[in-house]
C-alpha cells in the first residue's frame, strides 16, 4: 500500500517494520531504512489576526513539526516576506519558532508595507504545508 501527499509516494511501513528500523537506529545498521521514518511538514499552530498601533511591535506564531525538521517562510499578500535573514537591518524577524517578528509596525499614508494578509510555509524534501491566512491591521 502507499500513500500519496503532494506528488510524492510513500510506502506504508507496518508496525513489524518500525520495530525494526528502530532497532537498526540502535545498531547503525540498514541507514536508508531510517528516511521511512521521515515525514512531511504539517503546520500545529497557525498564525491569528491581528491588529496593532503604528510602530507597536507583533508576532504573528507559526509552529510545524516534519522530519527533518521544515524551514519556514512568510508571505505577505502572495510575495515572499523579507526578514532580517535576508536583510540585517530589516524591521522583521524570524524567530527560531518559525514565528515572524515585527520589531515595530511600519505604516504611512502611501505605503503600508506590513498590513496585508499573511501565511506561513513548512517545507522539507518531502514537500510542504501552508497556514490559515492572518490578517495584520494597522490602527
Amino acid at each position: 500500500m502507499e500513500v500519496i501527499h503532494r506528488h510524492k509516494c510513500f510506502p506504508c511501513v507496518p508496525t513489524s517494520s518500525r520495530k525494526k528500523i528502530n532497532r537498526s537506529r540502535a545498531s547503525g545498521e540498514n541507514r536508508s531504512r531510517l528516511r521511512q521514518e521521515d515525514f512531511p511538514p504539517r503546520i500545529v499552530e497557525h498564525p491569528s489576526d491581528v491588529i496593532v498601533s503604528k510602530g507597536e511591535p507583533t508576532t504573528l506564531n507559526c509552529k510545524a513539526e516534519g522530519r527533518p525538521a521544515p524551514t519556514i517562510e512568510w508571505y505577505k499578500d502572495l510575495e515572499r516576506v523579507e526578514t532580517d535573514k535576508d536583510d540585517p537591518r530589516s524591521h522583521r524577524m524570524l524567530l527560531p519558532s518559525g514565528s515572524l517578528f515585527f520589531l515595530r509596525i511600519v505604516h504611512g499614508r502611501r505605503s503600508k508595507p506590513d498590513e496585508g494578509s499573511y501565511v506561513c510555509v513548512a517545507r522539507n524534501y518531502l514537500g510542504e504545508a501552508m497556514s490559515r491566512n492572518a490578517s495584520l491591521e494597522v490602527a
